[in-house]
């Protein structure tokens, strides 16, 4: 599984990304934020959607992680802009590293990760 999360400021990003990607992407069950799967969905892909990060999603994504059912997290973050939760964001990048769960925090970033996933799933 892979889950997908984007801030308002770079949902953008996460739907080009999710469109340059959709054959290796289509290969994942996918898990995302609220408005962030709702973007994926309308790009043409099935995806999970939980809650609002802002509402408790990045918490449910997290707990993915711990439970060892997440292979990666896209989670493309805008790093300008205040967010009201940000220990949220904080303790699943925390989840992330102890589980050694890779974390892409922008588009380069994951399309080396899903390149390198990618052929595991095979």
């Amino acid at each position: 599984m892979i889950a997908l999360i984007a801030h308002d400021g770079k949902k953008a990003d996460m739907v080009a990304f999710v469109k340059n990607h959709v054959d290796q992407l289509s290969q994942f069950q996918l898990i995302g934020t609220g408005t962030t799967a709702s973007h994926v969905e309308s790009a043409g892909l099935s995806i999970t959607k939980v809650l609002s990060g802002p509402l408790g999603g990045d918490a449910q994504i997290a707990a993915e992680v711990a439970c060892h059912r997440v292979k990666a997290v896209f989670f493309f973050r805008d790093p300008l802009g205040k967010h009201p939760h940000d220990p949220d964001i904080s303790m699943l990048m925390r989840i992330c590293d102890v589980h050694n769960v890779p974390l892409a925090t922008n588009m380069a970033t994951a399309e080396l990760i899903l390149t390198g996933i990618s052929g595991e799933n095979e």
